[in-house]
Formats: structure tokens, C-alpha cells, sequence
């Protein structure tokens, strides 16, 4: 029987980690609680100023269903979330009802101005009843718009970028109408007892009086001067403690087993199969986005061909959003369970039918939520759509059947990893790395079931603050803890990192993500119909979350280090060279993309004009792929090296990927994206944000130049990136080294170097 190890870490992290955890989702839960009371309210009945009912609260959630069932999401926005081809449906609504209200207005004694202000001011809710009641301007925009949008969405062609004649029944369009006239109404009427509107006066409307809030201002310049104090904190800590940092063997000469020498289980040799369905997902990915980018060149002109007429833009893109997160899940669950008998030293028997069976179930669950929510937006289903086609969310997009199957597919991932790491838990104090493994891994499928929360007929608001748990939690913060551990432990069985220091690495990774990460991801809420102590905290928060990613930057020259080094220096090849090089690229594009872009677009004021613009989508490329795509490729390219025989794999096809990858995502971001981003943001600020967000505006000719300047990026990054990606994995199903009955290596060095790197012999 084996003894019980001792604890590796001070008890003194393990509090630090407990605290700041435990403040940082007490503050959430206070903001959760403030989301519930003090939402905008749906009246019952929307009363025009001559008596009649124009429309009812269950009209605004019927019109939200047929937006979210039609893919608009995936289109344009709503409070400036979802989709950058369409308008911002609330933005667009209230000028265009502005626009009504001034021309009515125009016989006023007042000026027009004042008039159509005071109108659109003025709350006329009335909690007592439930009713609201609109001006006779109100009345007359919203009459108006009721036929603007039907003609819009029941265009016979494809110029909007739509399906044709996309949504014609009347009684939809009365109630799409209705939905987006609510959230204009939001965005405009002032909160009892205070002077902005309930959306923190968003959007900037100078035809309602919406102007930037003293709280946008105030807390943009605190959240500049958190971020200029924390990194000042974190580089002081650096220049005066040497403990921080995956230092260890790199100054020494090591001699590493060759891969052929590594015996691996049948579970392990299963993952093979999970990083060729990973690979595959990827390619697809990265052709649905040129597709989706070209349809800001040329609606209706896809070389040629009028692409929209089979693929629409809200599917391409609901498609490409999706894929972004199932292939890079799909890496990350097979590289957990490829680590897990490195880590165990065995394998239970039967791992490897288990590992089939939810590559099986995984697939099921991607192609068939692809194939609903193609079904779904066509408007082939029309019972059931929210189940089985689409739910239309933004990042939730597959439909609550497959969400649902997806969130039990991840937890029986944790049953496997928690199956083979069994043996080794028993012996292990719960603040050890294999404790860590299994944590970090129980946290994915208990963030991603938050986004169970999120209903298409309850209120946007509260739905949209469930959804960012998901969008921000999951996906930036708790994935990337279970990556963390992953690459330390890696690192730990290399034999170039101590135990004890990569304990301490993730552990701070752990509080600084705590402190900053958890409450920070209210920066996607700021004007979504949040009480503007969700800004307050959002702005501030989100300056902390740069910490860390300066923090990972600062560790990836050591990543590097590690890499060439060893690389050079060892008596034996290191073998993971271009995996290490991936990880070094996941910390660069972690401080430009998550970091530099991230914090840009975070600022309240910044935000205020920028929410919904290329700067969103420049953001979310160089943070999405440039770190979860590069960690989902590196770890990838860590385990295929053990799986392919030496004579099989190509180090020429990992480098031709490594530099297509990072030089065709740089050219998406500084040729196109980011000049992109920063032209609609002047356009916002000085012309409008109503007219950034128009169709005539992204389709100007020097609009369109920049994404025709895209397609050499794009394909640099498809050709000579994603495809040789797919060739690497099918080298591993195809010429797989056989598995061996011998014991897993638990050590990947070629000298008994166990007890310095703190693993068992």
C-alpha cells in the first residue's frame, strides 16, 4: 500500500486561494441578486396615446423568441451583443423612432429637440398596474416601424445578407417590432430617481439626449489607474522574488526518453481520434470565417455566387462561433485524458471504450446541434425549435437538447478523469497538483451548465448576465485554469519544472484570476439594462485582469526558454519543441488580445461607442484563437508526439502551422480587424453610432478594400496553418505507434530524475 504524501504547497496558498474565491463570488452573487431587482421592467400593456393597446409584455417576449428562433443574434445586436453585419436592432429602433418624433414634433412651441426629448425621457411606467404609456410620438414611431421592419425582413433577396423574405407573418413582425421597441424604450427612459436611462443612457443618441454617463467617465479613469497600480505590484514582486516563474532543470543537461521509447495505454492511443475530429472541426472553423468576413466585402457576391441564398450570414456565423468553442474543447478534453495515466501511473481497464464512447457522443452532439441550428434558422422547425434547432444566443447557439447532452458528455469526461486518477488521489493531500487536475477539471462542466439558465422567453437582461457566466467564466477564466495545470504538469513530467513551483504558479494564477477575472466579466453587461454598480465593478475588475496576463507573458519568455534550451542543449532532442513555441505564442497573444485589445474595448467610455464594432470582433480573434486555439494546438501537438512513431512525424509540417497560424491571425488582426475597429470608432464618436452600425457604412469602399486586404492572411492561415494541423492528426490515426501492457511512463526523462521533479518513480 502506498504512504500518503506530504502536502507540497503551504497552507497558507490554499487560504489565500479560499478567501479571495470566496470575496470574488460573494460580489457576484451580489450582482446576481442586483440583476433580479432592478432589471428594466416589462410592462403587461404598452398604451398609445390614444387609449389603444399597441402591445403587451407577452408580445416583447414572443418578438425576442422570433429573434432569437430567426438567428438575428447571429445577425446584428440587441443592447449591442450578438452579431456586427445587421444593425443594432435597439440603437436602430430608437433613432429611426427619433427621427418620427422630431418630424411630428417640428409644429411643437418648443424646439423639436426639447420636445422629442422629453418624449422619449420621460418614464411613464406605471408599477402599480403594470401599464406603460407611450407619447403620441411614440405611438406614431412605433406604427411606422412595425411596416419598415416587415418590409426589411421580408426582402425577396439576399442584400441584407438574410435568407429571403426571412420572416413575413404579420403577427412576427408586430411582436419582433414590439421586442425591439421595448429595449429602446430601455435605452431611453430615465430610472426612477435618477438621471440615466436604464441602460446607462446607451446607446449615444444626441435625438434622445443620450449622452455618456458620470459614471462611465469616473470609473474608466479608476480602472487606468487599478491597471497602472497592479502591474506596478506585479513587476516590483517580479524584481524581488525569485519563486515566480517555471524555473527549475533549465539550466541543466537533461537526456529526454524519445518518443518511441514512451509507452502509451489504449486510452491514450484513443486520442488520437479526438485531435483528428478536433483538427477537422478547426479547418471548418477557419473557411466559415473568411466566409463570414467576405460577406462584409460583398453581400450578395461570393466569387461569383450568392452564397447567402444556402448559407446566410447568421448561420455562417452561428456555425463559426460554435466551432470556435467545440474544437477547442475537444483538444482540451483529449489532452486530459491523455495526461491522466502519465499522472496515475496506470489505467483503469476498459479507459479506452470509455474515451470512444464520448468521442461518439461528442460528435453526435456537434454535427447534429450544426445540423439543428442550420434547420432551425431556415425555419424548418417550427415546433420544438429552442430544443432541437436553435436557441440563438450568442456563444449558446445550439439548441437546449444538445446543450443539455453536451454539459453530460463533459461530466462523464470528469468521471473519466476521476476513474484513472482514483489510485493516485488516495495519495495525495487535496492541495497537490493531482487534486488540482481533478478540480480544474470539475470546474468546466459546472460553469458550462450555468448557461442552462439562460431561457429564450424569460427576460434579456437577466438572460444575458447567465450567458456572460459562460461567454467570460467558463470559457476565460476556468478553462484557462484547467490549461494552467495541464502545461505545469507537463512541465513537472518533463522533468524541467519542480512540483513546488509549479504549485506556486498555478496557485497565484488562481488568486489573481480570483481577484480580477470572476467580478470582471461584468464589463460584457455594462449597458444590457444593469444598474450601474455592475459598470462600477466591471470597469475596475477588468483593469485586474491584465495582472494575470502580464503575469502569463512574463512566463511565456520562460516557456521559451524552456523550449530552446532544452532543444539545444540536451543530450537527447527535446521533443516538444513546437508545442512549447505554441505555448510562448499563447502568451503573447494572451497580453495583445486578451490584454492590450481586451482592456481597450473594457473601458466604460470606450465601450459607450465601441460595443458591437470590428474592435469587438478584433478583440475576440486575437484572444480566442491567438490563446485558446495556440494552447489547443500546442497540447494537441504534446500528445501526437508520444502517439506517432518517430519515423512518422514531421517537424516540417508542425513549423510551416506554427508561423501560418501566428502570421495569418497578425495579419487579420493589424491589416484588417484593428483598422477596422478604429475607423468605426471615429465614425461612432463623431458621425453616429447609429450610422457605424449601418449597412451603407460597413459596405464603403474603403470598408470593403480593407477586407478584400484580408484574404492573403486568411489564407495563409487556412493553407499553410489549419491544414497541416489535420495532416499531423491524421498521422496519428493512421500511423499510430501500437499500445504497450507495460506500465505508463510517469517520468519523460531518460535519468531517474523522479524525486527532483517531484513525481513518483
Amino acid at each position: 500500500m502506498e504512504t500518503k504524501r506530504e502536502l507540497l504547497i503551504s497552507k497558507g496558498w490554499i487560504q489565500a486561494v479560499a478567501l479571495v474565491g470566496l470575496c470574488g463570488f460573494l460580489l457576484l452573487g451580489i450582482l446576481a441578486y442586483r440583476t433580479y431587482t432592478d432589471e428594466p421592467p416589462i410592462p403587461l400593456k404598452v398604451i398609445g396615446a390614444n387609449g389603444q393597446v399597441l402591445f403587451t409584455g407577452e408580445d416583447v417576449l414572443a418578438g425576442q423568441e422570433v429573434f432569437l428562433k430567426n438567428g438575428l443574434m447571429e445577425y446584428g445586436s440587441i443592447f449591442g451583443h450578438g452579431a456586427y453585419l445587421g444593425p443594432d436592432f435597439t440603437a436602430d429602433y430608437l433613432h429611426r423612432a427619433a427621427l418620427i418624433a422630431n418630424e411630428l414634433n417640428s409644429s411643437s412651441s418648443q424646439t423639436t429637440q426639447e420636445t422629442t426629448i422629453a418624449d422619449f425621457k420621460a418614464n411613464r411606467y406605471d408599477a402599480t398596474s403594470g401599464a406603460l404609456t407611450y407619447s403620441s410620438a411614440q405611438t406614431e414611431a412605433f406604427n411606422k416601424l412595425v411596416f419598415h421592419y416587415g418590409n426589411f425582413f421580408a426582402t425577396p433577396d439576399t442584400r441584407n445578407g438574410l435568407r429571403p423574405s426571412a420572416i413575413t407573418e404579420p403577427q412576427q413582425i408586430k411582436q419582433l417590432t414590439a421586442f425591439f421597441s421595448w429595449s429602446a424604450w430601455t435605452a431611453s427612459a430615465l430610472r426612477p430617481n435618477l438621471n440615466y436611462s436604464y441602460t446607462n443612457n446607451w446607446p449615444p443618441e444626441p435625438l434622445v439626449g443620450n449622452r455618456a454617463t458620470a459614471d462611465a467617465l469616473v470609473w474608466s479613469v479608476l480602472s487606468l489607474i487599478a491597471l497602472l497600480g497592479g502591474t506596478g505590484l506585479l513587476l516590483a514582486a517580479f524584481g524581488r522574488w525569485n519563486f515566480l516563474g517555471w524555473h527549475g532543470r533549465e539550466d541543466q543537461r537533461l537526456s529526454f526518453r524519445t518518443p518511441n521509447a514512451v509507452a502509451i495505454t489504449p486510452a491514450q492511443q484513443s486520442c488520437a481520434w479526438f485531435f483528428f475530429v478536433m483538427a477537422a472541426l478547426f479547418l471548418i472553423q477557419a473557411l466559415l470565417g473568411g466566409a463570414t468576413e467576405h460577406y462584409r466585402a460583398e453581400i450578395t457576391n461570393f466569387f461569383g455566387f450568392d452564397l447567402a441564398r444556402i448559407l446566410p450570414f447568421n448561420i455562417a456565423r452561428t456555425w463559426h462561433v460554435q466551432l470556435s468553442l467545440l474544437w477547442v474543447s475537444t483538444s482540451f478534453l483529449a489532452a486530459g485524458i491523455f495526461l491522466v495515466p502519465m499522472i496515475a501511473g496506470k489505467e483503469p481497464e476498459g479507459q479506452q471504450w470509455l474515451s470512444y464512447g464520448l468521442l461518439f457522443a461528442l460528435a453526435f452532439v456537434v454535427f447534429g446541434s450544426l445540423a439543428g441550428e442550420y434547420a432551425g434558422i431556415r425555419g424548418w422547425i417550427q415546433q420544438g425549435w429552442s430544443w432541437f434547432g436553435a436557441q440563438g444566443f450568442e456563444y449558446l447557439d445550439l439548441g437546449r437538447f444538445f446543450q443539455i447532452l453536451l454539459t453530460v458528455g463533459l461530466a462523464f469526461w470528469v468521471i473519466l478523469i476521476f476513474r484513472g486518477l482514483r489510485g493516485r488521489l488516495t495519495t495525495e493531500p487535496m492541495g497537490n497538483m493531482p487534486w488540482l487536475f481533478f478540480f480544474s477539471a470539475l470546474s468546466i462542466p459546472a460553469f458550462y451548465a450555468v448557461g442552462l439558465a439562460t431561457r429564450t422567453n424569460s427576460h434579456f437582461t437577466t438572460t444575458d448576465f447567465w450567458r456572460f457566466w459562460v461567454v467570460h467564466l467558463w470559457v476565460e477564466d476556468f478553462l484557462e485554469l484547467f490549461t494552467t495545470v495541464m502545461v505545469a504538469y507537463m512541465f513537472v513530467l518533463l522533468g524541467v519544472v519542480h512540483e513546488r513551483v509549479a504549485l506556486k504558479v498555478i496557485y497565484l494564477d488562481i488568486i489573481l484570476y480570483s481577484a480580477g477575472g470572476l467580478v470582471g466579466s461584468m464589463h460584457h453587461v455594462y449597458f444590457s439594462g444593469e444598474p450601474s454598480i455592475h459598470m462600477a465593478m466591471g470597469a475596475f475588475f477588468s483593469a485586474a485582469e491584465v495582472i494575470p496576463l502580464t503575469f502569463l507573458t512574463l512566463e511565456a519568455w520562460s516557456f521559451l526558454q524552456l523550449g530552446t534550451q532544452q532543444h539545444s542543449t540536451s543530450r537527447t532532442p527535446f521533443p516538444h519543441f513546437w508545442a512549447v513555441m505554441f505555448l510562448a505564442a499563447v502568451g503573447f497573444w494572451n497580453f495583445l488580445g486578451a490584454g492590450v485589445f481586451g482592456f481597450l474595448i473594457n473601458l466604460p467610455i470606450v465601450s459607450y461607442y465601441e460595443i458591437g464594432t470590428a474592435l469587438t470582433a478584433n478583440h475576440g480573434h486575437a484572444s480566442m484563437m491567438g490563446v485558446y486555439g495556440m494552447m489547443a494546438v500546442g497540447l494537441a501537438l504534446f500528445c501526437l508526439r508520444y502517439i506517432i512513431p518517430e519515423d512518422g512525424w514531421s517537424d516540417r509540417a508542425a513549423k510551416i502551422s506554427f508561423w501560418s497560424l501566428n502570421l495569418g491571425l497578425a495579419w487579420m488582426v493589424f491589416a484588417t480587424l484593428f483598422p477596422l475597429g478604429v475607423l468605426q470608432l471615429y465614425h461612432s464618436v463623431s458621425v453616429g453610432y447609429f450610422d457605424a452600425r449601418s449597412l451603407s457604412y460597413l459596405t464603403n469602399q474603403t470598408n470593403a478594400f480593407l477586407e478584400w486586404l484580408r484574404l492573403p492572411g486568411d489564407a495563409v492561415f487556412i493553407v499553410g496553418g489549419a491544414l497541416p494541423v489535420l495532416y499531423i492528426a491524421w498521422l496519428g490515426v493512421s500511423r499510430q505507434k501500437p499500445h504497450a501492457d507495460m506500465k505508463p511512463a510517469q517520468n519523460l526523462l531518460l535519468t531517474d530524475v523522479a524525486e527532483a521533479a517531484g513525481t513518483q518513480p
